[in-house]
């Protein structure tokens, strides 16, 4: 077998002849030839017989290293002019658009991304740490374009999650039924909820951006979940600006969000305002864990105030044997140890209003329980309320309006069984990454990988492609 024929088959890249193979020092050197006659815009897929000219120079890209020696893709290749883009080199069908790397490689440094931190790929495969960057977003971009992210959404979660210090945050939306994240953008609060509702349901002032593919290639379809027939003409009742004159949409892009059922969140952030103006029909559900949450800070608030009396009294023992019962109150009462069960023993046989803010505590977390029928959930927050409300320490009676206000969302996390465990979990899975990339420099950096590792994307490795 001939090294070029030996090489066609080693590499497995598609579309291409292998017409030389050179071994250098520390690379070898492969130079190819397109096999399809036609020329293709590495932008649209615009195909011509019509050649502008030709390269004087070859293009490379690098491949997945053979053995120690780094192996490189050169080929000469032929320009056109595109209706749309004008004069473009033609695309090759092993790499993407304006990358200097094949779609092995691609693919290669893009899943140990989600695995692994830029150091250790830098060393593995030998690229400095920006083109690391710019595989995950280029990678990231295709799978998310073809993933079609925003189809088929009824129960969505939102929340925040830090992706940097100063107060910088990341808002992601996660879809219950497919168990990742959809969407994401910087900033957090109604300002970021609006944002995805507006991506969502584009407004009719803006075409799609499939509205501005050529003429020569077909209008895709507009999906529309309303309508008296299966496809509607335009300006019958459906925005359709940017539609020809007598061109007809099926049933829209328009009521994705009248589609929703159900959006947990908590009870920050404005989300809710932004959910009841732009999907006011789905039913906001607020996690009964940030509930609990809210009674455990409402409670070491208490506990701290309590300590401060103590050192002001000049009890310097009293206020240091009290400094370590933060975790005899905070925790449950089934994972305390036997110190810990003995300290929380002794402030409840004390009394006083640390005493009465853990048994609240408590009794938030009571009507939390499995099993409790929702009209019992009810009843016990109605008498919560009632006992939040007279309880006479601030950090309570402020949980009581709490709660008061988000009483009907409380109660539709019972009924729907629909929590953000899930979105939290998520949560973990993003400041994991941030650690692990030792911070990054701009949201959209950190949101591509978020994208990659937790979003609807799978990402495969070049063997398991070839097996596949």
């Amino acid at each position: 077998m001939r090294v070029s024929a030996a090489f066609c088959r080693l590499l497995r890249l598609e579309g291409v002849w292998v017409r030389g193979v050179r071994f250098g020092a520390d690379r070898v050197v492969v130079r190819v030839a397109l096999r399809r006659q036609r020329l293709i815009c590495p932008v649209c897929g615009y195909a011509t017989m019509a050649r502008e000219g030709v390269q004087d120079h070859d293009s490379v890209w690098r491949h997945l290293d053979l053995g120690v020696w780094r192996l490189e893709i050169r080929a000469t290749l032929r320009q056109l002019r595109c209706p749309e883009h004008g004069v473009h080199v033609e695309g090759v069908p092993f790499a993407r658009h304006r990358a200097g790397f094949t779609r092995d490689f691609d693919d290669l440094v893009a899943w140990l991304a989600t695995k692994a931190d830029k150091t250790t790929i830098t060393r593995l495969v030998r690229i400095d740490w920006q083109t690391i960057g710019r595989i995950i977003g280029r990678v990231g971009e295709e799978h998310l374009a073809r993933a079609d992210r925003l189809r088929e959404l009824f129960a969505i979660s939102i929340d925040e999650v830090a992706w940097r210090k100063g107060h910088r945050y990341l808002t992601l939306i996660a879809d219950h039924a497919r168990g990742c994240v959809v969407w994401g953008c910087e900033g957090k609060g109604q300002a970021a909820a609006d944002r995805f509702f507006d991506e969502l349901d584009p407004s009719p002032e803006d075409p799609p951006a499939h509205a501005e593919r050529s003429s020569w290639q077909p209008m895709p379809t507009i999906m529309v979940p309303f309508g008296p027939c299966p496809t509607v003409p335009a300006g019958h009742g459906i925005p359709g600006a940017w539609l020809q004159d007598g061109s007809e949409i099926e049933p829209a892009i328009f009521a994705r969000a009248s589609r929703l059922t159900a959006v947990s969140m908590d009870m920050t952030g404005g989300y809710a305002k932004s959910v009841r103006e732009r999907a006011p029909q789905a039913t906001i559900v607020i996690d009964n864990y940030h509930v609990c949450q809210l009674a455990s800070k409402a409670l070491d608030e208490v506990r701290r105030e309590h300590w401060n009396e103590l050192r002001a009294a000049d009890d310097p023992d009293a206020a240091k044997a009290f400094k370590n019962s933060r975790w005899s109150l905070l925790k449950n009462p089934d994972d305390l140890n036997d110190q810990q069960a003995a300290t929380l023993a002794q402030i409840q046989a004390g009394g006083g209003k640390t005493a009465r803010a853990w048994a609240m505590k408590e009794m938030v977390r009571a009507i939390f329980a499995p099993g409790l029928a929702v009209e019992a959930v009810s009843e016990l927050l109605d008498r919560l309320l009632s006992r939040l409300s007279r309880c006479r320490l601030a950090p309570f009676v402020r949980l009581g309006k709490t709660i008061r206000k988000h009483r009907d969302g409380i109660l539709s996390a019972r009924r729907l069984k629909l929590s953000n465990a899930r979105a939290e979990a998520m949560n973990n899975r993003v400041k994991l990454i941030v650690r692990r990339a030792y911070g990054f420099h701009s949201a959209q950096a950190a949101l591509a990988l978020v994208h990659l590792t937790c979003g609807p994307v799978t990402l495969t490795l070049p063997h398991d492609q070839a097996l596949a």
